[in-house]
Protein backbone atom coordinates (compact mmCIF):
# COMPACT_ATOMS: atom_id res chain seq x y z
CA UNK A 1 0.00 0.00 0.00
CA UNK A 2 1.20 3.52 -0.82
CA UNK A 3 1.03 5.29 2.52
CA UNK A 4 2.58 8.45 1.07
CA UNK A 5 -0.76 9.63 -0.30
CA UNK A 6 -2.84 8.80 2.77
CA UNK A 7 -4.03 11.31 5.36
CA UNK A 8 -2.35 11.30 8.80
CA UNK A 9 -5.53 10.37 10.69
CA UNK A 10 -6.03 7.26 8.54
CA UNK A 11 -2.40 6.13 8.91
CA UNK A 12 -2.51 6.73 12.68
CA UNK A 13 -5.61 4.52 12.82
CA UNK A 14 -3.69 1.70 11.14
CA UNK A 15 -0.79 2.26 13.54
CA UNK A 16 -3.16 2.19 16.52
CA UNK A 17 -4.57 -1.10 15.22
CA UNK A 18 -0.94 -2.35 14.93
CA UNK A 19 -1.35 -2.91 11.20
CA UNK A 20 1.64 -0.61 10.57
CA UNK A 21 4.74 -1.33 12.68
CA UNK A 22 7.43 -0.16 10.25
CA UNK A 23 9.43 3.10 10.02
CA UNK A 24 7.30 6.03 8.87
CA UNK A 25 9.68 7.67 6.35
CA UNK A 26 7.75 8.68 3.24
CA UNK A 27 4.30 8.28 4.80
CA UNK A 28 1.70 11.06 4.49
CA UNK A 29 3.75 13.25 2.18
CA UNK A 30 3.51 16.93 3.06
CA UNK A 31 2.72 16.37 6.74
CA UNK A 32 5.13 16.82 9.64
CA UNK A 33 6.39 13.91 11.69
CA UNK A 34 7.61 14.08 15.29
CA UNK A 35 10.02 12.35 17.65
CA UNK A 36 8.80 11.45 21.14
CA UNK A 37 10.29 11.68 24.63
CA UNK A 38 8.17 10.87 27.71
CA UNK A 39 9.60 11.70 31.14
CA UNK A 40 8.35 11.95 34.72
CA UNK A 41 7.30 15.46 35.74
CA UNK A 42 10.30 15.79 38.09
CA UNK A 43 12.63 15.73 35.07
CA UNK A 44 10.45 17.71 32.66
CA UNK A 45 11.83 21.19 33.42
CA UNK A 46 15.44 20.09 32.99
CA UNK A 47 14.57 18.41 29.71
CA UNK A 48 12.62 21.41 28.45
CA UNK A 49 15.67 23.56 29.23
CA UNK A 50 17.85 21.04 27.38
CA UNK A 51 15.65 21.35 24.28
CA UNK A 52 15.80 25.15 24.43
CA UNK A 53 19.60 25.06 24.59
CA UNK A 54 19.86 22.54 21.74
CA UNK A 55 17.26 23.67 19.19
CA UNK A 56 18.98 22.07 16.17
CA UNK A 57 18.70 18.61 17.72
CA UNK A 58 15.53 19.13 19.74
CA UNK A 59 13.13 21.60 18.10
CA UNK A 60 9.98 21.38 20.21
CA UNK A 61 6.65 21.06 18.38
CA UNK A 62 4.48 20.44 21.46
CA UNK A 63 4.70 19.62 25.16
CA UNK A 64 1.81 17.61 26.59
CA UNK A 65 -0.01 18.36 29.81
CA UNK A 66 1.11 16.37 32.87
CA UNK A 67 -0.56 12.97 32.89
CA UNK A 68 -2.49 13.56 29.66
CA UNK A 69 -2.11 11.06 26.82
CA UNK A 70 -3.81 13.43 24.36
CA UNK A 71 -2.20 16.33 22.51
CA UNK A 72 -3.66 19.80 22.01
CA UNK A 73 -2.10 21.00 18.77
CA UNK A 74 -0.49 18.38 16.57
CA UNK A 75 -3.48 16.34 15.52
CA UNK A 76 -7.02 15.11 15.88
CA UNK A 77 -7.62 12.47 18.54
CA UNK A 78 -3.95 11.57 19.05
CA UNK A 79 -3.26 9.05 21.83
CA UNK A 80 0.46 9.27 22.48
CA UNK A 81 0.49 5.75 23.97
CA UNK A 82 -0.84 4.04 20.82
CA UNK A 83 -0.24 6.18 17.72
CA UNK A 84 3.47 5.49 17.13
CA UNK A 85 4.44 2.22 15.39
CA UNK A 86 7.11 1.26 17.91
CA UNK A 87 8.22 2.60 21.31
CA UNK A 88 11.37 2.13 23.35
CA UNK A 89 11.58 2.01 27.15
CA UNK A 90 14.85 2.91 28.89
CA UNK A 91 15.31 2.16 32.60
CA UNK A 92 18.40 3.61 34.28
CA UNK A 93 19.88 4.17 30.83
CA UNK A 94 19.33 0.58 29.64
CA UNK A 95 16.97 -0.24 26.76
CA UNK A 96 14.64 -2.75 28.41
CA UNK A 97 12.14 -3.27 25.61
CA UNK A 98 10.38 -2.22 22.41
CA UNK A 99 6.59 -2.13 22.32
CA UNK A 100 3.77 -1.50 19.84
CA UNK A 101 1.88 0.46 22.49
CA UNK A 102 2.59 1.72 26.00
CA UNK A 103 -0.97 2.02 27.38
CA UNK A 104 -0.26 -0.17 30.39
CA UNK A 105 2.92 1.78 31.24
CA UNK A 106 1.34 5.24 31.31
CA UNK A 107 1.61 7.17 34.59
CA UNK A 108 -0.18 10.26 35.86
CA UNK A 109 3.13 12.10 36.28
CA UNK A 110 4.33 11.59 32.69
CA UNK A 111 4.99 14.54 30.36
CA UNK A 112 5.25 14.07 26.58
CA UNK A 113 7.66 16.07 24.43
CA UNK A 114 7.15 16.07 20.66
CA UNK A 115 10.26 17.06 18.74
CA UNK A 116 10.59 17.99 15.07
CA UNK A 117 11.82 15.27 12.71
CA UNK A 118 13.92 15.43 9.56
CA UNK A 119 11.41 13.13 7.83
CA UNK A 120 9.28 16.28 7.59
CA UNK A 121 11.59 18.01 5.14
CA UNK A 122 12.17 14.90 3.05
CA UNK A 123 8.97 15.39 1.07
CA UNK A 124 10.20 18.93 0.34
CA UNK A 125 13.52 17.48 -0.88
CA UNK A 126 11.74 14.96 -3.09
CA UNK A 127 9.52 17.73 -4.46
CA UNK A 128 12.72 19.61 -5.37
CA UNK A 129 14.08 16.47 -7.15
CA UNK A 130 16.68 15.79 -4.44
CA UNK A 131 17.08 12.01 -3.94
CA UNK A 132 16.38 10.52 -0.50
CA UNK A 133 18.24 7.22 -0.47
CA UNK A 134 16.60 5.42 2.48
CA UNK A 135 13.18 6.02 0.93
CA UNK A 136 14.47 4.71 -2.41
CA UNK A 137 15.84 1.62 -0.66
CA UNK A 138 12.78 1.20 1.59
CA UNK A 139 14.71 1.18 4.84
CA UNK A 140 15.29 3.36 7.90
CA UNK A 141 17.51 6.46 7.75
CA UNK A 142 21.06 5.87 9.09
CA UNK A 143 21.80 7.74 12.33
CA UNK A 144 25.11 8.20 14.15
CA UNK A 145 26.31 9.37 17.55
CA UNK A 146 28.87 12.12 16.93
CA UNK A 147 31.66 13.74 18.93
CA UNK A 148 29.67 17.01 19.10
CA UNK A 149 28.73 17.97 22.66
CA UNK A 150 25.21 19.13 23.38
CA UNK A 151 24.75 22.09 25.73
CA UNK A 152 23.93 20.56 29.12
CA UNK A 153 20.89 21.40 31.25
CA UNK A 154 20.30 19.92 34.70
CA UNK A 155 21.05 16.21 34.51
CA UNK A 156 20.88 16.13 30.72
CA UNK A 157 24.13 16.09 28.75
CA UNK A 158 25.68 14.03 25.98
CA UNK A 159 26.55 13.89 22.30
CA UNK A 160 24.54 15.00 19.29
CA UNK A 161 23.03 12.34 17.02
CA UNK A 162 22.85 13.02 13.27
CA UNK A 163 20.95 11.50 10.37
CA UNK A 164 22.71 11.06 7.02
CA UNK A 165 21.57 11.29 3.41
CA UNK A 166 24.09 10.81 0.57
CA UNK A 167 23.68 13.42 -2.17
CA UNK A 168 25.29 14.20 -5.52
CA UNK A 169 27.55 17.27 -5.44
CA UNK A 170 25.13 19.28 -7.59
CA UNK A 171 22.23 18.73 -5.15
CA UNK A 172 23.96 19.84 -1.95
CA UNK A 173 23.23 23.56 -2.19
CA UNK A 174 19.58 22.87 -3.00
CA UNK A 175 19.26 20.50 -0.01
CA UNK A 176 20.75 23.14 2.30
CA UNK A 177 18.30 25.77 1.06
CA UNK A 178 15.24 23.50 1.20
CA UNK A 179 15.92 22.13 4.70
CA UNK A 180 17.19 25.50 5.94
CA UNK A 181 13.69 26.89 5.37
CA UNK A 182 12.41 24.49 8.06
CA UNK A 183 14.22 25.18 11.37
CA UNK A 184 11.41 23.57 13.39
CA UNK A 185 12.40 20.21 11.91
CA UNK A 186 16.20 20.56 12.33
CA UNK A 187 16.83 23.03 9.50
CA UNK A 188 20.02 23.01 7.42
CA UNK A 189 22.71 20.30 7.71
CA UNK A 190 25.28 20.57 10.48
CA UNK A 191 28.07 18.84 8.50
CA UNK A 192 28.84 17.92 4.90
CA UNK A 193 31.59 15.52 3.83
CA UNK A 194 34.22 13.64 5.83
CA UNK A 195 32.35 11.77 8.61
CA UNK A 196 35.46 11.28 10.76
CA UNK A 197 35.54 15.01 11.53
CA UNK A 198 32.36 14.58 13.60
CA UNK A 199 33.51 11.30 15.14
CA UNK A 200 31.96 8.77 12.74
CA UNK A 201 34.63 6.16 11.99
CA UNK A 202 32.55 3.69 9.96
CA UNK A 203 29.72 5.19 7.94
CA UNK A 204 28.57 1.70 6.93
CA UNK A 205 27.68 0.92 10.58
CA UNK A 206 25.11 3.42 11.90
CA UNK A 207 24.31 3.50 15.62
CA UNK A 208 20.59 3.62 14.80
CA UNK A 209 18.65 2.80 11.62
CA UNK A 210 20.04 1.09 8.53
CA UNK A 211 23.08 1.60 6.27
CA UNK A 212 22.32 2.97 2.80
CA UNK A 213 24.21 2.94 -0.49
CA UNK A 214 26.58 5.84 -1.12
CA UNK A 215 27.17 5.97 -4.86
CA UNK A 216 30.25 7.22 -6.68
CA UNK A 217 30.20 11.01 -6.87
CA UNK A 218 27.98 11.37 -3.79
CA UNK A 219 28.76 13.12 -0.51
CA UNK A 220 27.34 12.22 2.93
CA UNK A 221 25.26 15.10 4.31
CA UNK A 222 24.43 15.15 8.02
CA UNK A 223 21.49 16.77 9.81
CA UNK A 224 20.92 17.12 13.57
CA UNK A 225 18.57 14.35 14.66
CA UNK A 226 15.75 14.01 17.19
CA UNK A 227 17.22 10.70 18.36
CA UNK A 228 19.76 12.83 20.27
CA UNK A 229 17.65 12.55 23.48
CA UNK A 230 17.98 8.75 23.33
CA UNK A 231 21.77 9.01 23.29
CA UNK A 232 21.56 11.51 26.15
CA UNK A 233 19.25 9.19 28.11
CA UNK A 234 21.72 6.34 27.74
CA UNK A 235 24.40 8.70 29.03
CA UNK A 236 22.65 10.16 32.11
CA UNK A 237 20.54 7.10 33.04
CA UNK A 238 17.29 8.46 34.54
CA UNK A 239 15.06 5.82 36.14
CA UNK A 240 12.60 5.73 33.24
CA UNK A 241 12.25 7.36 29.83
CA UNK A 242 9.96 6.31 26.98
CA UNK A 243 10.77 7.28 23.39
CA UNK A 244 9.80 6.34 19.85
CA UNK A 245 11.93 3.64 18.28
CA UNK A 246 14.29 5.41 15.83
CA UNK A 247 12.53 5.97 12.52
CA UNK A 248 9.07 5.17 13.93
CA UNK A 249 7.50 8.62 14.27
CA UNK A 250 4.24 10.27 15.21
CA UNK A 251 2.60 11.49 12.00
CA UNK A 252 0.90 14.80 12.78
CA UNK A 253 -1.89 16.78 11.11
CA UNK A 254 0.46 19.76 10.72
CA UNK A 255 1.55 20.49 7.17
CA UNK A 256 5.25 20.93 6.48
CA UNK A 257 4.60 24.29 4.86
CA UNK A 258 3.36 25.55 8.24
CA UNK A 259 6.74 24.78 9.79
CA UNK A 260 8.64 27.05 7.43
CA UNK A 261 9.86 30.49 8.41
Amino acid sequence: MDYSKMKPYDVRKLIREEKITTPTAGMCAGYAQANLVILPKELAYDFLLFTQRNPKSCPILEVGDVGNRKLNYLGKDIDITRDIPKYRVYESGVLTGEYKNIQDMWRNDFVSFLIGCSFSFESELIEADVPVRHIEENCNVPMYITNIDCVSAGIFNGKMVVSMRPLPYDQIVKSVLVSGDMPKVHGAPIHIGNPSIIGIEDISSPDFGDPVTIKEGEVPVFWACGVTPQAVVMNVKPKIVITHSPGHMLITDVKNIDLKY
